[in-house]
């Protein structure tokens, strides 16, 4: 039997090749609430910023913004070789749990050292979170949909910056007068509810099939994709096992040496030079500094109501944020990730621009349009293009064995260049200002661009094995992207 043959008869390709059943959009849902929570525990505290009671210096308001931030960087880190060592769906419940002791720690905290606290916890479950989800959905999800599911992942991400603006509005608006009590703790505490569900229903979750198979749990394995909906036989099943071992390696240390090859060091290389750029050019700046940005724009009457106006306007960009995501979970799989990832960031660094020159050269009412159409455009770029598409090939280009360890190592580069973002751009803006700033975020971009086009490969429809190809090949010929001289024969 040849090998060609033989892998299309096993396990493995049983879920490469078949159609999505409604059962992987509800787990893929469920593995995402993380995403949704990871926006939400993010974003609200651009809301509540001028209302915390105590008193803050310039290094404690500094800590809590961009504190889960930093505390994310550390899960990210050590969510890799946990999650490599017990298993994808055990992580993603301890994270729920610590999703939930977060939120609700902010909101009972009875002074500033435990709500910085609360936030940092909060931020380890969110990098853990990050850097497990999307890796579990590219380990069972069909190769001509993985990018539509993983794509989910940054989805939910939009839709909890917009849903954290969305409450904060209407409990401003509600309670007014409780702005600096009660307010602000129902807005940070109200995170623990998702996270609750998400801890119950995590439980129900299958174990990764090709997590399974790495752990000689034939069995398992065979019993997770039967929950997805697939009948396998034993001989399928060993036929798989077989397959995984063998790029494993025998001998521990043999693993070790022969998993991380060039091509998956490469891969790693470009994931966390991805993430860097989609974090340096600027994307959480509205979402995280929006309504202090925009309070002198809309600025009017005491300071609960100018800022009521900032956090409204900025739950409208997170709609555009929350649309425009929809096409690129529409058309990652048709159209690929290299191209929207080339557009995605020529976007970016042409509406940077416009933005640049309407709040420089222009005054009044056009000085309004033009800056908010310009960062709606903006976002709209960033989320067609950008956004989602980190996390996809976060979750795809390495292979089993150190796929939590790898993509934990790129969500750590994800948090820490956010972190580093966010720390700076006060600085930054004090310094040459807010229309120069934005220039700087349009040179980074086309950096981006040629980082892009150099060095990241379509891999669109291949397997997840397949993609770990493509990256060897590029290692061992010196070659940079290069797609079509690339890509090994499709199965």
């Amino acid at each position: 039997m040849s090998e060609a043959t033989s892998s299309r008869r096993d396990a493995l390709a049983t879920l490469d090749d078949h159609v999505p059943t409604s059962f992987y959009w509800k787990l893929t849902l469920l593995a995402t609430v993380g995403g949704f929570l990871f926006g939400y525990d993010t974003a609200n505290i651009g809301s509540i910023l001028g209302f915390i009671p105590w008193k803050l210096g310039d290094l404690a308001t500094g800590y809590l913004v961009a504190g889960a931030s930093l505390g994310a960087a550390v899960g990210a880190f050590f969510a890799g070789s946990l999650t490599d060592r017990f298993g994808r769906k055990s992580l993603l419940v301890a994270d729920a749990a610590i999703y939930a002791a977060g939120a609700l720690l902010s909101a009972f905290a009875w002074d500033v050292g435990v709500l910085l606290f609360a936030r940092t916890l909060i931020g380890l479950a969110v990098g853990a979170d990050s850097a497990i989800a999307t890796a579990y959905i590219a380990e069972y999800a069909p190769r001509n949909r993985r990018g539509a599911l993983s794509m989910l992942q940054q989805w939910m991400i939009t839709v909890g910056i917009l849903v954290s603006y969305l409450i904060a509005l209407v409990i401003l608006k509600a309670m007014p007068g409780q702005a600096t009590g009660l307010d602000w703790r129902l807005i940070l505490g109200l995170g623990a509810v998702p996270a609750i569900l998400a801890l119950v229903l995590r439980t129900q979750m299958p174990e990764s099939p090709r997590w399974l198979l790495r752990q000689g749990r034939v069995d398992d394995a065979k019993k997770a994709i039967g929950l997805l909906g697939h009948q396998v036989t034993d001989e399928q099943m060993q036929a798989s096992a077989r397959h995984i071992q063998a790029t494993a390696g025998e001998r521990e240390h043999e693993a070790k040496v022969r998993n991380w090859t060039p091509g998956v060091k490469r891969a790693l290389i470009v994931v966390v030079v991805f993430f860097v750029f989609q974090q340096i050019t600027g994307i959480n700046v509205p979402f995280y500094y929006g309504p202090k940005i925009l309070e002198p724009y809309f600025g009017g009457g005491n300071a609960v109501d100018a800022a009521t106006t900032a956090v409204g306007i900025t739950a409208v960009m997170s709609a555009v944020n929350v649309i425009a995501t929809y096409f690129a979970f529409r058309f990652i799989d048709q159209i690929g990730r290299r191209k929207l990832a080339l557009w995605g960031f020529a976007g970016m660094g042409a509406f940077m621009v416009v933005g640049a020159v309407g709040n420089g050269a222009l005054a009044g009412v056009a000085k309004i349009a033009v800056v908010l159409i310009a960062l709606d455009l903006f976002i709209a770029s960033f989320a067609v293009g950008v956004g989602g598409t980190g996390w996809l090939i976060q979750g795809e280009v390495f292979p089993t064995a150190v796929r939590g360890r790898a993509a934990a190592i790129g969500a750590t580069a994800d948090w820490l260049a956010n972190f580093a973002l966010i720390l700076v751009f006060p600085l930054a803006v004090s310094a040459i200002g807010l229309s120069w700033v934005m220039v700087a975020f349009a040179v980074l971009c086309l950096l981006a661009i040629a980082f892009v086009a150099a060095y990241l490969p379509e891999t669109k429809e291949l397997s997840v094995e397949q993609i770990t190809e493509v990256f060897d090949k590029a290692a061992s010929h010196g070659v940079l992207a290069r797609p079509k001289e690339l890509h090994g024969p499709r199965e």
